[in-house]
């Protein structure tokens, strides 16, 4: 494997999650704002159009829109999904980067929102752009253990770039939320998930610094490529599984590159990570980005269907999970929008609405 992907000679059975009870996605929903910011635009202020963009297009947030909101519709399209009393949700739990407080938890503006009882637990994840997938590990832990019937983990961003930085192409607005529960009433089942994290500073931000810095090239084959190839490798093999087992793969997507070259070192095809590759239509929204994948997969999967998917986070670390769809898949489609209904529903700006937009002029 190259890049420094981990397989050991002998499967360690310990080292696969896997819960008590079986537990899987009970409902789910994406939610991506409307604006567009086209990759020319920016290259058109930045290089005088040369160069190209690793994007078509991403997808930003609107003057009255930050995590919380964008968390909130999510989490609406993934309870209306589910159709369950959101007062049976015993934990939510926000995963994301540009979290709207510094000191106030995002997590309990969204339960209280989505009509959730004062008696869970609720907080604020942080680990880059996976954050919102450790979030998905807790929760399958909390349900899996029997601790809580239900739990609600989501993964939102309104990333942000410094101005005529190469992040500033992709670092997009957006995410998903999965509502976990019980395997009998679950879309999608867990079968297994393996963590592989290191201390790889591929990308930073200080506290009180407004734009992340990051190592360019640095951050590719030491940081997403080790890490994605290792966590995605040692499940299969834990599993017992190879890439041709699965339907379906959705990986980590900072651009269109990065997750095509990592299923196609994994062995994947094209046609395996089409529905869930939106990088090139809304950018890279981080801690959402392969869980807004998956929501794109399930919106059109079968039942029957194997899905891979895989989380990165710089930092760094990769979060992989196996899932099974159910027949409940059928039922509750038409419950929410589907997540190419939000990414078709698309107002193009400029560069300069888009610095008005997502405060890029500081004092």
């Amino acid at each position: 494997m190259e890049n420094g992907a981990h397989v050991g000679a002998q499967a360690d059975p310990s080292l696969l999650m896997r819960p008590l009870q079986q537990v899987g996605i009970v409902g789910y929903g994406a939610y991506i704002p409307r604006y567009r910011l086209p990759g020319t635009e920016v290259a058109r202020v930045w290089t005088n159009g040369l160069g190209g963009s690793p994007v078509t297009e991403k997808a930003v947030a609107g003057l009255d829109e930050d995590v919380t909101t964008m968390s909130i519709e999510a989490a609406r399209n993934a309870v209306a999904r589910a159709g369950i009393d959101p007062r049976l949700i015993r934990a939510v739990w926000v995963g994301s980067e540009s979290h709207p407080y510094a000191v106030k938890p995002t997590s309990t503006i969204v339960a209280e929102s989505i009509g959730t009882s004062a008696n869970i637990q609720a907080a604020d994840w942080e680990f880059a752009c996976k954050a919102g997938t450790e979030a998905v590990q807790a929760s399958i832990g909390i349900v899996g253990s029997g601790m809580g019937a239900y739990t609600l983990s989501i993964g939102m961003d309104t990333a942000q770039g410094r101005p005529g930085d190469a992040l500033e192409y992709t670092a997009a607005s957006g995410g998903a939320a999965f509502l976990i529960g019980p395997a009998s009433e679950a879309v999608a089942v867990y079968q297994g998930s393996y963590s592989y994290v290191t201390d790889t500073p591929d990308f930073w931000r200080r506290s009180g610094e407004a734009f992340p810095s990051h190592g360019d090239r640095f951050t590719g084959d030491p940081a997403y490529f080790s890490h994605t190839l290792s966590s995605a490798s040692k499940l299969m093999e834990l599993m017992g599984t190879a890439a041709g087992d699965y339907t379906h793969a959705v990986f980590h997507q900072p651009n269109v590159k990065f997750p095509s070259r990592a299923a196609q070192m994994l062995g994947f095809t094209p046609e395996q990570i089409k529905l869930g590759l939106l990088a090139g239509e809304i950018g890279n929204v981080y801690s959402g980005s392969c869980m807004t994948g998956l929501t794109a997969i399930l919106d059109e999967a079968k039942p029957g269907d194997r899905i891979l998917m895989v989380s990165y986070g710089s930092g760094a670390g990769s979060d992989a999970f196996d899932l099974i769809v159910t027949e409940r898949i059928e039922q509750v489609r038409g419950r929410a929008p589907s997540t190419r209904d939000y990414i078709k529903r698309r107002t193009a700006i400029d560069y300069a609405t888009y610095t008005r937009y997502r405060g890029k002029l500081k004092d």
